[in-house]
């Protein structure tokens, strides 16, 4: 760009960009010599770049600072990290489609207040994290906006009186849109606020959902087993099978949380522009993309090698009062109000609870007594089968209902950032 302006002749901009190249292949293969009595990295690269091509390695720095070509760094390097991250993301909830697809039969007991409440498909219940990562994605996207803007060319904070062109950078450079207030370019932090917000998030998602593998691991429920790959023995206790991978990343979310309100808190005071604080955005920032970059792809080989205990979660359905919803629902088709039938079933429950016998074992004479339309046979309002079909509303547990899901789940994963 200073070459085509006329602000340095081709020669020059030509034996810079060679000189640059040299010293990249030595940053990368280990041999640049760094030495600490100067500033930073950019004083250290054109040190370098002088020792290399002369005086004229001098002119690199024409027409920026190193405020607006950091903040340009920043830019650059949080929009190639979104691209895996929201990579790493589609993985996960393909990871979860298959999972729904391979147990689409599958029965389990659905919980409020961690209380069993209806039956409904495994892969209903799995496919509820998938929608929460495609939200998460749909945030990337914000995110990505945010951070398309290209800062260089703002200076220190005031712009350069060297007649640049801020619009070839941007083109060379592929951003599609520029910071139209250079105070504003080298002070802004919101895209990165905008990412630690996405990534806690993110974390709370994967949080809740290391949180039900933790308890259906568990002897109480049982209802899956992790993977030896993904869990530890005791130190003490022989029998033991640990979901540490599910709880170290559900212990990873404090810490995620943490850089977010750091960098709320850092910005929060900060006069315009640039001030030395907003050097404390980088470890943070970097510590969470590594953090994420580490945790989707194992969360997600964690489900797929998981083993799910299908007799286990057939016995655990076969729970009368996870149907009472439907009885109350007959009695509401036989012109009971709905309240009415709710009080009437709750009655029924209390009743064959102090007698220890099961809702369907009820005799006909026993039911009758509490309604007249309960004489009837109502033996199939207590398959959990059919109680799960009954739910073919769109977004129901019905098998039907969850095929056209994971259709429109397929259809969502493909969109790209």
């Amino acid at each position: 760009m200073l070459a085509v302006q006329g602000i340095i002749t081709a020669a020059e901009a030509a034996a810079i960009v060679g000189g640059l190249q040299e010293i990249a292949v030595e940053i990368a293969g280990g041999s640049f010599p760094d030495d600490l009595a100067f500033e930073d990295i950019h004083m250290n690269i054109e040190k370098r770049l002088i020792e290399k091509i002369g005086p004229v390695g001098g002119k690199l720095h024409t027409g920026r600072s190193r405020n607006d070509q950091v903040a340009l760094d920043m830019h650059l390097y949080l929009r190639e990290e979104l691209t895996v991250i929201d990579q790493l993301i589609k993985n996960l909830q393909q990871t979860i489609i298959d999972l729904s697809r391979e147990n689409l039969d599958l029965i389990i007991p659905g919980y409020t207040h961690l209380q069993r409440a209806q039956p409904l498909l495994f892969a209903h219940h799995l496919l509820a994290y998938f929608w929460m990562f495609h939200r998460d994605r749909e945030r990337i996207k914000g995110v990505a906006r945010g951070t398309d803007l290209m800062p260089l060319g703002a200076g220190a904070l005031a712009g350069t009186g060297f007649p640049i062109s801020r619009e070839l950078v941007a083109e060379k450079l592929s951003f599609g849109s520029l910071y139209e207030n250079s105070v504003d370019a080298v002070s802004d932090r919101d895209y990165l606020i905008d990412f630690l917000s996405f990534a806690a998030i993110l974390i709370m998602h994967l949080s809740r959902f290391c949180e039900e593998l933790i308890l259906w691991s568990s002897a109480e429920f049982g209802f899956i087993e992790l993977d030896d790959a993904y869990t530890t023995g005791s130190s003490m206790m022989p029998h033991k099978k640990n979901p540490d991978v599910a709880e170290l990343i559900r212990g990873k979310t404090g810490r995620i949380y943490g850089t977010l309100l750091a960098i709320l808190t850092m910005m929060k005071g900060l006069p315009l522009a640039y001030n030395k604080d907003m050097q404390e955005d980088k470890e943070g920032l970097f510590d969470v993309i590594d953090q994420l970059k580490a945790i989707l792809p194992l969360f997600a080989g964690m489900l797929r090698t998981m083993t799910v205990d299908r007799e286990r979660l057939a016995k655990a359905v076969d729970d009368d009062y996870l149907c009472a919803t439907d009885l109350a629902d007959y009695l509401a088709s036989k012109g009971v109000a709905f309240r009415d039938a709710h009080h009437i079933v709750g009655e029924m429950i209390a009743y064959a609870a102090r007698r220890h016998k099961r809702l369907k074992n009820l005799k006909k004479e026993e039911r009758e007594s509490f309604h007249s339309s309960l004489a009837e046979n109502i033996e199939q309002l207590f398959d959990p089968v059919r109680v799960v079909e009954a739910r073919c509303s769109r977004g129901g547990s019905a098998k039907a209902a969850v095929k056209m899901q994971i259709e429109k789940a397929l259809e969502f994963i493909n969109l790209k950032i």
